[in-house]
């Protein structure tokens, strides 16, 4: 037994996850958490999330299309792998700055092997499974209804930390969604 220890997760050290290595015969990366139950349930869009305990609260709340990308970078085995089971994916990873720039990253993986995405903004907490505890599974419903394109997720970075009020806190924005629609 663990003799009085702690339990992985309630020691400091400890994430919320632990990630572990590949081995010979697994590599994470060309992999999906959660697709052997989601693939009966995404013919119309797949939730991507980060964690596992992402994947599990939202099966539980009955959101059974959720998977995870496994502790890894989204990747492009990943991506098609997904391709095979939809066409659509709702990406809702974590609301810190990492989280952003996965977002970006992923988007533009996805659209690289054909698939449509869109992003789902979760305003007050850091993850999905943290909003389904705080709001519940109506509440998260009504995000991914309200899931944005990649163009409008990119126009809404480009405004966070822009004082919209002011007048060059305007030409700012306008100089940063210039460059996102010249990227496009």
């Amino acid at each position: 037994g663990f003799s009085g220890r702690a339990m992985p997760g309630e020691d400091k050290k400890f994430g919320k996850y632990v990630n572990t290595s590949d081995t010979p015969v697994y590599k994470k990366s060309n992999n999906i958490f959660g697709i052997n139950f989601a693939k009966k349930y995404c013919q119309d869009n797949v939730i991507l999330v980060e964690g596992n305990i992402d994947v599990v609260s939202l099966h539980q709340a009955g959101f059974e299309n959720a998977v995870a990308a496994l502790g890894t970078s989204f990747t492009e085995e990943q991506a098609r792998l997904l391709s095979r089971y939809t066409k659509e994916v709702l990406v809702v990873l974590d609301a810190d700055e990492a989280g952003e720039k996965a977002t970006d990253r992923t988007m533009r993986i996805l659209s690289s092997v054909g698939l449509s995405a869109r992003i789902i903004r979760l305003p007050d907490c850091k993850d999905p499974d943290e909003y389904i505890q705080k709001h519940g599974a109506g509440k998260f419903e009504a995000l991914l209804q309200g899931a944005i394109s990649d163009i409008e997720y990119r126009l809404y970075v480009a405004a966070k930390g822009v004082d919209l009020e002011a007048d060059d806190g305007r030409l700012q924005y306008l100089n940063k969604a210039c460059e996102v629609l010249a990227e496009i």
